[in-house]
């Protein structure tokens, strides 16, 4: 038999494996290096007053989630109502990083849908995103007391995703002195 003809097939058979490990994965876990690391530091204006800095100093010492979101991401309107409700039930509290947005734009989407956030830093470069090492938005990490990334998600918060992926390290970390 000839072997040339099998090498297409081969490779046609390494490329299906390749596919199917691919589709098992979750693409909401995209892997971070922040994770079990200091989140970064930072200083930017309000969005709501660019005269009062928002910054990582604003929630030293506590259990937090930083959502990096903006007007222009579907997957933050589709998050949005979610994350109301969060911040109505005071289990951490919220800080946004507005990411690469038109301030007006943001003030009149929080003006309008409600803001659930203790505080919003405006970040129209991007640079501060990108040291979160934000690939776009929505994304919510989970901060500990010490400052230390303990978890990102990339996408969309829902209820589901809160109690499988949040609580339980909440918990955890509300236990810790």
């Amino acid at each position: 038999m000839n072997t040339k003809f099998l090498w297409p097939l081969i490779v046609f058979l390494l490329l299906v494996g390749v596919f199917v490990v691919g589709l098992t994965k979750d693409p909401s876990r995209i892997p971070s290096p922040l994770v079990d690391n200091p989140a970064p530091e930072f200083s930017l204006p309000s969005l709501q007053d660019p005269n009062v800095m928002v910054g990582s100093a604003n929630y030293a010492n506590q259990v937090v989630l930083v959502n990096i979101w903006a007007t222009w991401c579907v997957g933050c309107r589709q998050e949005h109502d979610f994350l109301m409700e969060l911040a109505a039930e005071n289990v951490v509290p919220i800080f946004g990083l507005n990411w690469r947005d038109n301030r007006p734009d943001a003030l009149e989407w929080l003006q309008v849908l409600g803001d659930p956030y203790m505080a919003s830093a405006f970040d129209p470069d991007g640079r501060v995103g990108i040291d979160w090492g934000a690939y776009g938005a929505p994304e919510t990490f989970l901060v500990d007391k010490d400052g230390t990334v303990v978890h990102k998600h990339f996408a969309p918060l829902t209820r589901e995703i809160w109690e499988r992926d949040f609580i339980p390290l909440i918990e955890t970390l509300e236990q810790q002195p």
